[in-house]
C-alpha cells in the first residue's frame, strides 16, 4: 500500500484523506472503503531544508518578493555566508569558481550574471553547501541552484511595475506572470522587462615606473554613466500524461544590451607625463542566451521514478569600446578600437533512475553528459595599427566535452540515522584551435560523497549533519588557451611594470581537487525559526594562482612582466557559519517580548507587537593558507577574514503595512597574491529598507531603498618597499543608494 501511494506523490507531498465511508458487502460484512487524494501540500522554506538529505538552505518565493528586488544579485547579498562580486555568488568567501552557479540544476553559461535575472522568473533558490553526486562535482564552497518558475495547479497571473532611481533619470521595469491549468497541460509564462541606469566616480593615486621606466606618479579622476535594457522570458509547460507520468518543456531567454561613457584626467605629479591625460570612453555591447530543455518523468507503482532530459542552448555577446585621448597641450594622442564576439551552442542530456531498495534503502544511477563549441575572436587597433599582428581578428574555436556517471544510495539506518553515500565519475576533455594557441587538456575526476544525519530528538527538529566529500575546480577555458593580452597601459614594444603585466593562459594546467569535512547542528523551532551552526575544513591540492614573471613577448624589444596561471601548491580553508532566524517571540527571552510588546514610546508598537517581528542574523567567520607565499595573509583570493548580516521584517498591528530593514557586513582585508604583490580591499556594508502595504487582497505597493550606507569600494595594489621605487595603485570607486516603487496587482 505505501509503495502504491509513494508513486503517485512528489518528493515533498502529503497524502490527504478525503473521505471514509462504511458499506456493506453482498454477505452483509461491514468494510472500510477509504479514498486518498494525492493533492501536494506546499512545504515552507524551512521544512524543505529539515527534510532534505543535504544541508541545504531554500528561498522561497516570500523571500524572493520581500524588498521588491530587481536583480537575483540583490537577494542573495542579503544571505547568510552568501557575499556578490562583480554580479558572482562566493559561498564561504570563497571566489569566482569555487560556487557551481546551476540553473535548473544545468551549469549557468560563461558570461551569465545574476544581474540580469529578475526575481520573479524564480520559484525558488536552493543553495548546498557541499556537492552532490547527482550534480557536478565543481563545487569546492558549494551550489547555487536557481529553480526557475514551475507550471502552477491553479491559476496565477500577476503583473507588477516598478519605477527606480539610482541617478540622473528614473528607470522602469515590468514583470508578469501568466500561469493556468487547462485539464492535463499547465502553462507558466513568466517576462521580466527592465531597464537600468547608474553612474560611479573613481579616483586612482598610482605611482610606479612610466613609459621611460623611471618613477612616476599620478591622479586619475574619472566619471562612469552606465545604462541598457534587457528582458528574460522563461516559459514551462507540463503535459500529463497519464496519473503517474509527465513531459515538461522548459525554456529561458535573455537578451541584455548596455552602453557607457566615460571621461578621465589624469594629473601628472612626478615624472613623464602618459600617452594620454584626457580620455573620453564610449562603450556598448549585448549577451543573448537561449536555453531549452524536454524532460520525461515516468513512475512506477513499486515507487521506481525514471527522470530524463535532452536539451541545448546557444549564447551570442558582442562588445565595442573606443577611447579618445588627448595630452597636455590638447593634442589627440590616442584612439583605442577595441572589438570582441563570442559565440557558444551546446547540446546536453541526462538522466536518473530511482530505485526503493526494501524499505530502507532508495537507489539512485544516472548520467550527465555536454558538448559545447565556443567561438570567440577580438581586434585592438590602436592608433591605426594592430596591437597584436598576427593575432587581432583571427577567430579562436574550442570545443568542451563533458561526461559523468553518478550512483547514490539514500539509506534509513535507524530511526533516527540516516545516510547519504554518494559516488561520482567526470571526464571533462577541452581542445581549441587558433593562431598559437592549439590546446587538448583532458582531466578525470572521481568524487565519492558522504553525508549523515542523525536526529537528536525524535520530533526530528534537532539535527546534527556531518559530510565527508570530494570535490574539485576545473580551469576555465581564458585560463587555459596561450593568447597573449597585451596592457594597453603600456604599449608594445616597449616594457611594462610589475603591477600593469600582460595576460597569457597556460594549456597545461590542472584541475584544483578538494577533500573537505562538514559538520553543522541545527535546530528548528515549533513556528518555524532554525538556529544553525556549523564548521567546514577544505584542503586543495594544485591551487590554481596568477604568477608574475618577466618573459620573452612577441613584438616586444625588451621583457615584459607577464601574469599566468600556474598549480601552484596547497591551500587549506576552514570557517564556521551560525545563523539565527524566526519570530521575535521565538527567539528572545520572555522578558525582552514583554519590554517589545509594552514598548509605547514607539507609536507603531502595540500589545502583541514581538509576535508580528521576525529577526534573522549570521556570522560567518572564515580562515585559509596558501602554501608558497609568504604570511601572514597568504589567505585564498577574495575569501574575508568573516562577514555578518542581520535584518528584521515587522508586521504592523492594525494596519496591512510590513517593514523590513537588511544589513550586509564585510570588513577590510589584505591579500598576499604572489611572493611579492599584495591587494587590500576596503570594507563594505549594505543596508536595504522596504515598506509593503497591502492595499487589498490583491494589490500591494512596495517602497524600498538599497545600498542605503553607500560605502565607497576601494581596493589597494601594492608591491614591497625594496623593490626599488614604490609601486602601488589605490582605486577608490563610489557607490550610489537606489530607492524604487513597485505595485503588484494579482488578477
Amino acid at each position: 500500500m505505501g509503495l502504491l501511494l509513494a508513486a503517485g506523490l512528489t518528493a515533498h507531498a502529503h497524502c490527504q484523506v478525503i473521505e471514509k465511508s462504511v458499506e456493506k458487502s453482498a454477505d452483509g460484512a461491514a468494510t472500510q472503503r477509504v479514498e486518498i487524494s494525492a493533492q501536494p501540500v506546499t512545504l515552507s522554506d524551512t521544512e524543505q531544508r529539515r527534510r532534505d538529505p543535504v544541508a541545504k538552505t531554500v528561498v522561497g518565493r516570500d523571500e524572493l518578493d520581500k524588498y521588491g528586488d530587481l536583480t537575483v544579485s540583490d537577494v542573495l547579498k542579503r544571505l547568510p555566508g552568501v557575499n556578490m562580486q562583480g554580479g558572482n555568488p562566493k559561498l564561504r568567501g570563497l571566489g569566482a569558481g569555487y560556487t557551481l552557479v546551476l540553473i535548473n540544476g544545468d551549469a549557468a553559461p560563461p558570461g551569465f550574471s545574476l544581474d540580469n535575472l529578475s526575481p520573479s522568473q524564480v520559484e525558488r533558490i536552493e543553495i548546498t553547501r557541499g556537492p552532490s553526486a547527482e550534480h557536478s562535482a565543481q563545487a569546492v564552497a558549494g551550489t547555487l541552484n536557481i529553480i526557475l518558475r514551475e507550471a502552477p495547479r491553479q491559476r496565477q497571473r500577476e503583473l507588477r511595475a516598478t519605477l527606480g532611481y539610482q541617478a540622473q533619470r528614473p528607470v522602469l521595469s515590468v514583470n508578469g506572470s501568466w500561469g493556468d491549468r487547462d485539464g492535463r497541460l499547465s502553462y507558466s509564462l513568466p517576462l521580466a522587462v527592465h531597464q537600468w541606469r547608474g553612474r560611479a566616480d573613481s579616483m586612482s593615486d598610482a605611482q610606479g615606473l612610466g613609459l621611460d621606466q623611471q618613477p612616476q606618479r599620478w591622479l586619475a579622476s574619472g566619471a562612469d554613466v552606465y545604462w541598457g535594457t534587457g528582458f528574460n522570458f522563461s516559459p514551462r509547460l507540463t503535459f500529463k500524461l497519464s496519473d503517474t507520468d509527465s513531459l515538461n518543456w522548459q525554456s529561458f531567454a535573455q537578451d541584455h544590451r548596455y552602453k557607457s561613457q566615460s571621461h578621465t584626467a589624469t594629473e601628472v605629479l612626478q615624472g613623464a607625463s602618459p600617452l594620454s591625460v584626457d580620455d573620453e570612453t564610449a562603450n556598448n555591447g549585448l549577451w543573448q542566451m537561449q536555453r531549452s530543455s524536454l524532460q520525461w518523468q515516468q513512475r512506477w507503482a513499486d515507487g521506481s521514478k525514471l527522470d530524463m532530459t535532452v536539451g541545448g542552448q546557444a549564447t551570442d555577446s558582442r562588445y565595442h569600446t573606443l577611447t579618445q585621448g588627448r595630452n597636455l597641450a590638447g593634442v589627440q594622442t590616442l584612439t583605442r578600437d577595441t572589438n570582441g564576439h563570442n559565440t557558444e551552442h551546446g547540446l546536453s542530456t541526462k538522466g536518473k533512475l530511482t530505485r526503493p531498495l526494501g524499505e530502507a534503502h532508495t537507489l539512485a544511477a544516472g548520467w550527465d553528459a555536454e558538448q559545447r563549441s565556443r567561438t570567440s575572436s577580438s581586434t585592438i587597433i590602436e592608433n591605426g595599427a594592430s596591437q597584436l599582428p598576427g593575432y587581432d581578428d583571427q577567430p579562436l574555436t574550442a570545443t568542451v566535452r563533458r561526461a559523468a556517471l553518478f550512483v547514490q544510495d539514500e539509506w534509513e539506518m535507524a530511526p533516527r540515522w540516516s545516510s547519504y553515500l554518494g559516488l561520482r565519475a567526470e571526464r571533462i576533455n577541452i581542445t581549441s584551435a587558433g593562431v598559437d594557441s592549439e590546446l587538448s587538456n583532458a582531466s578525470q575526476v572521481i568524487t565519492p560523497i558522504w553525508h549523515l544525519n542523525h536526529k537528536l530528538n525524535a520530533a526530528g527538529r534537532d539535527l546534527l549533519r556531518a559530510s565527508l566529500t570530494r570535490s574539485y575546480k576545473a580551469p576555465e577555458l581564458s585560463a587555459l588557451v596561450a593568447r597573449p593580452s597585451i596592457n594597453s597601459s603600456y604599449p608594445l614594444p616597449g616594457a611594462n611594470t610589475e603591477l600593469t603585466p600582460d595576460r597569457w593562459g597556460n594549456p597545461v594546467l590542472r584541475p584544483e581537487l578538494a577533500t573537505g569535512l562538514d559538520l553543522a547542528l541545527e535546530k528548528y523551532l515549533p513556528q518555524g525559526g532554525v538556529l544553525s551552526v556549523s564548521g567546514f575544513y577544505r584542503s586543495i591540492t594544485g591551487l590554481i594562482r596568477n604568477q608574475v614573471t618577466l618573459q620573452s613577448v612577441p613584438g616586444a624589444n625588451v621583457q615584459r612582466w607577464v601574469s599566468q596561471p600556474v598549480n601552484l601548491a596547497r591551500a587549506r580553508s576552514t570557517g564556521v557559519e551560525l545563523e539565527l532566524k524566526g519570530r521575535a517571540d521565538e527567539l528572545l527571552p520572555a522578558g525582552v517580548v514583554d519590554w517589545v510588546d509594552w514598548a509605547e514610546w514607539a507609536e507603531w508598537a502595540a500589545p502583541g507587537s514581538a509576535k508580528g517581528l521576525s529577526l534573522r542574523s549570521s556570522v560567518s567567520i572564515y580562515r585559509s593558507a596558501v602554501t608558497g607565499l609568504p604570511g601572514p595573509d597568504n589567505r585564498l583570493e577574495q575569501q574575508q577574514p568573516w562577514s555578518a548580516t542581520a535584518g528584521f521584517d515587522q508586521v504592523m498591528t492594525g494596519v496591512p503595512l510590513t517593514v523590513g530593514a537588511s544589513l550586509a557586513w564585510t570588513p577590510a582585508y589584505r591579500v598576499q597574491q604572489t611572493e611579492r604583490q599584495s591587494l587590500t580591499q576596503g570594507r563594505i556594508r549594505t543596508l536595504d529598507f522596504y515598506a509593503l502595504w497591502a492595499l487589498n487582497k490583491l494589490t500591494s505597493l512596495r517602497l524600498a531603498g538599497n545600498n542605503l550606507l553607500a560605502d565607497n569600494s576601494v581596493s589597494l595594489t601594492e608591491l614591497p618597499p625594496d623593490a626599488g621605487s614604490k609601486q602601488s595603485t589605490l582605486n577608490t570607486r563610489s557607490q550610489r543608494r537606489s530607492v524604487s516603487a513597485s505595485l503588484l496587482v494579482k488578477f
